[in-house]
């Protein structure tokens, strides 16, 4: 994950915070990769840049573990693609996810006096 205001600097997420904002990204309709990865970037005003390895890596990982479902056809451009959509464990983990988030950045928000 890239910070673009921050000259291309690498930023650490925490872990399994991309797995989570893909997860978001995927509530509304099934997308391809390059798809998620623009819309985590557009949703971050082009805050956060999603890097091909770490995205491919996570909708894998996502996809084993069976919070993703995914089948081929073709993108927009009429490209062959791989789509991605929740599946009922996945937004079950998803909602869990968010609470704990929700939950851990008002604590550090709070440790760090912006709220």
């Amino acid at each position: 994950m890239q910070d673009s205001n921050n000259n291309n600097r690498t930023e650490e997420l925490l872990p399994g915070t991309l797995d989570m904002m893909i997860l978001r990204t995927l509530t509304r309709s099934p997308k391809h990769g390059y798809d998620v990865a623009e819309s985590i970037q557009a949703a971050s005003d082009d805050v956060l840049q999603v890097e091909e390895g770490a995205l491919y890596q996570s909708l894998h990982r996502l996809e084993l573990r069976g919070l993703l479902d995914s089948e081929w056809g073709l993108s927009a451009n009429k490209r062959r693609a791989k789509f991605y959509r929740l599946t009922a464990a996945g937004r079950k983990h998803l909602a869990a996810e968010s609470l704990r988030w929700s939950r851990l950045s008002l604590a550090v928000s709070r440790v760090m006096g912006t709220v």
